[in-house]
Parts: C-alpha cells; sequence; structure tokens
C-alpha cells in the first residue's frame, strides 16, 4: 500500500509515502522526509521571471543613460572647439583690420572667408571706425576695429558666432 500522508511540521508540509512512514510522522520534524511544497508552488511560479525583467530594465535604463551623456559630452566638446575656432578667426580679423588700418591706411570694412586649415568654413566681418584727434605735435588717428567671426547657419545645433573689437592709434 502506498498512501500518501500529509503533516504540517514547523511551517512545512512533510509527505509520507506509506502507511509506515505516516506513523511516524506524528511528533517528528526529521528532515528525511520530503518537503512538499505544492500549496506554495503557484505563488511562487514565475517570481525569477520578474526578478529577470527588472533586471533587464534597470541595465537598459543605464545603458540609455551612459549613451545619451556620451553623446552630450559629445556635442558639448564639439562646440567648444568650434567657440575656440571662431575667437581665433575674429582675432584673425582684428590682425587684419589693424594692418590694414596702420599700415595701409586704410579703414574700411570688409569680409573676409576664411578657407586656411582650422579656420576653413568661418566667415568675419571687420568694421573699421577712424577719429582724428588734434594733439600739440600734429594729429593722432584713433581707430575701433570690430570683428564678427561666424560659421554655419543661424538657429542651427552647429551654429557659432565670436565678436572682439580693439582699439589702435598711429600715436609715436
Amino acid at each position: 500500500m502506498t498512501r500518501e500522508a500529509r503533516q504540517l511540521v514547523n511551517g512545512h508540509w512533510l509527505l509520507a509515502r506509506s502507511e509506515e512512514q505516516s506513523r511516524s510522522l506524528v511528533g517528528s520534524s526529521s528532515c528525511r522526509w520530503s518537503v512538499a511544497s505544492r500549496q506554495f508552488a503557484g505563488r511562487e511560479r514565475g517570481f525569477s521571471l520578474v526578478a529577470a525583467i527588472f533586471l533587464i530594465v534597470v541595465i537598459a535604463a543605464l545603458g540609455a543613460f551612459a549613451v545619451r551623456i556620451g553623446a552630450s559630452q559629445q556635442q558639448t566638446v564639439s562646440l567648444e572647439l568650434l567657440s575656440a575656432r571662431a575667437l581665433s578667426a575674429a582675432q584673425s580679423g582684428i590682425e587684419f583690420g589693424a594692418y590694414q588700418a596702420l599700415d595701409a591706411s586704410s579703414c574700411a570694412n570688409t569680409t573676409l572667408n576664411l578657407a586656411e586649415a582650422g579656420l576653413n568654413g568661418f566667415t568675419v566681418d571687420v568694421t573699421c571706425a577712424a577719429t582724428a584727434h588734434a594733439e600739440s605735435g600734429g594729429t593722432v588717428n584713433v581707430y575701433r576695429i570690430d570683428a564678427t567671426a561666424y560659421a554655419g547657419t543661424y538657429g542651427m545645433p552647429d551654429y557659432v558666432s565670436r565678436h572682439v573689437f580693439a582699439t589702435f592709434t598711429d600715436a609715436p
């Protein structure tokens, strides 16, 4: 005769497969009996699946965050580089305007389209304003030179511009 007997011992259902085992179950808390978890099996089924899905979602969110931060940092570095190049282009415009005003005696507004090396693609608008001042020894000219360098299309993410100015004089 193989009859199964169940008894709750220490919160676990113990399963005995014979009459002899079922008689010895009473008052016994021995570990030699198999634990019958049929009552709790339905509740625990799928728990590993929930944990695995949670873990996958968390790892995917961390991966997406890392990619977004990396792209943001790359764009920041790119814009900083463009900004430094625009400043160099504007300073080149100041040097060109100073040369024109002091050496060539020409204070004219000019647009420069730069095409060399790191400043390729930049446009520099140079304006010059001259004022003459009477001094005891003669006339002294003072030049204010403004340079605005820009690249890209206004309103687009890669647009950059810088404006600098300088004042020069031809006083001895």
